[in-house]
């Protein structure tokens, strides 16, 4: 075969292969409808939850929010399906939602057997318990024969039992469908213990008549890396979301915030000005915009700025970043390069 014939057979191949990446069903049906739909926990203060005004907020909310500013240059196109952990996995399976950023952890069965991709981790976790002062418990050793309020369906539910049985503890689970009424349910005296991730514990706490009244238990027994959550079968909106929460990691690594954006713009940093576009290349690799991390920072924040703003010290959960700081701090955020 001649040469020129080679070089011909070689970049029609390169050119199928590129109409191929961006062929993404899910992603088209995204950018047809004009906004994104994402799965998130209404009830969580901080993570997810409607404010007295209606307005949404929350970490995974924020999340959600930066999706959108990276598809659409716009952080506002997108809605909320809230959903409980017996809804979430079959909303996202079904295609009612287009992406799950709702505190769910990445388990070898929910990405094989249902059939989901985690991206990125936004938020690391761990399982905790919490009680009343007036139990008088101090470890959760001590909760031998408890009444346990936990969701059904969830790793918190499995975690709970292993953890007992290991311990050769007694207990007693009271199972509760949606994380509002396990909440209540707690508050009310209906069961001694109130099992959950333990951001979700310092959320739910928050919403007590009097949060002093209650104690998170220094146990912690399980790790939870929670991650948003797309179907399988569109590779380019697996890359999308999970490139959406890389860049706000990259860009707090990078001291670009959402206040310095524009002044980033002009830096002569090599890295800074592929991350913003004003090098081309990263918003052609996805099919997006070359703004489209610009869009994210601009618009939503790194990702110190979304943990301070919803989780952090200066907030009423007052969560210190411990592993969810900068790899550079001694946490585990870590973004690979953007090139």
């Amino acid at each position: 075969m001649k040469a020129t014939k080679v070089v011909a057979l070689v970049t029609t191949l390169l050119l199928i292969g590129t109409s191929f990446a961006f062929a993404g069903k899910d992603f088209d049906a995204v950018m047809k409808k004009g906004f994104v739909q994402a799965g998130v926990n209404g009830g969580v203060f901080g993570f997810g939850m409607p404010d007295e005004k209606g307005v949404w907020k929350g970490l995974d909310v924020d999340t959600a929010r930066a999706v959108a500013a990276a598809v659409f240059g716009d952080a506002n196109k997108v809605k909320f399906t809230p959903l409980t952990a017996q809804q979430r996995f079959t909303a996202l399976q079904s295609g009612e939602v287009d992406v799950l950023t709702r505190n769910a952890t990445r388990t070898l069965t929910r990405e094989t057997q249902l059939g989901l991709n985690f991206v990125t981790v936004n938020y690391y976790d761990g399982q905790g318990f919490m009680v009343s002062k007036k139990l008088g418990v101090k470890s959760a050793k001590e909760l031998s024969g408890a009444t346990i309020c936990v969701l059904p369906g969830t790793t918190t539910e499995q975690n709970a039992a292993d953890y007992f049985r290991s311990n050769k503890l007694e207990w007693k689970p009271v199972v509760i469908e949606s994380t509002a009424e396990l909440a209540k349910t707690f508050f009310a005296g209906r069961c001694d213990v109130l099992t959950s991730d333990a951001s979700q514990l310092a959320g739910q706490r928050t919403i007590a008549q009097n949060p002093k009244e209650y104690i998170i238990l220094p146990e912690i027994i399980s790790k939870e890396p929670l991650a948003p959550a797309v179907r399988h079968g569109d590779d380019q909106w697996r890359d999308i979301v999970d490139f959406t929460v890389l860049a706000m990691i990259n860009a707090e690594e990078l001291g670009i915030t959402s206040k310095n954006v524009d002044e980033q713009l002009k830096s002569t940093d090599p890295a800074i000005q592929r991350f913003l576009g004003v090098v081309e290349g990263n918003g052609a690799a996805l099919g997006l915009s070359e703004k489209w991390a610009y869009n994210i920072i601009k618009q939503v924040g790194n990702y110190g700025e979304v943990f301070e703003n919803n989780v952090g010290v200066n907030t009423t959960l007052g969560i210190k970043r411990g592993l969810n700081d900068l790899w550079t701090r001694g946490g585990l955020m870590y973004s690979p390069p953007f090139k």
